[in-house]
């Protein structure tokens, strides 16, 4: 398991979730819930500073079938244009039902999904990163794929 901290990002359409992990890549935290516009990437990036992370995860939303859908390339778009800002490395991994398991944890903690928007889009963050970390300590592989704006995912 590579040591450092690692970002997961959720995008969405209106917010965007942040999710950190510890030094040790074993546990990922919530962080902020950023709005989606003008200077969401600038934020993404300075949280990414300000924490040290030597790499970000996005999630990458594919239809349970494995199909892409307009969401995958928002999301797509997205992690391109954060790969092409930063020398930090951005990888993508899938991230099929993290909303829905998040809008579950949140709804069994007893709050409605009008409390509880923001906090949603962070806690998907938190499950995609956490799914991240699993993969790469169980197969001592990186999770997801390497964005590269240049050449697309």
């Amino acid at each position: 398991m590579r040591s450092g901290v690692r970002l997961g990002v959720d995008v969405g359409t209106v917010r965007i979730g942040v999710a950190r992990s510890d030094l040790h890549g074993m546990l990922a935290t919530p962080v902020e819930t950023v709005p989606r516009g003008d200077g969401d990437v600038a934020r993404i990036l300075a949280i990414a500073t300000e924490l040290e992370a030597f790499e970000l995860i996005v999630g990458l939303p594919l239809a349970l079938s494995g199909r892409r859908t307009a969401s995958t390339a928002d999301a797509v778009a997205f992690a391109e244009l954060v790969a092409a800002s930063t020398p930090v490395p951005v990888r993508m991994v899938d991230e099929r039902l993290s909303t829905v398991s998040a809008q579950a944890a949140v709804r069994s903690s007893g709050r409605t999904s009008k409390q509880t928007r923001s906090v949603i889009d962070q806690v998907a963050a938190v499950i995609i990163l956490q799914h991240a970390l699993d993969f790469e300590r169980s197969s001592e592989r990186p999770p997801g794929v390497v964005v590269n704006p240049d050449e697309g995912l």
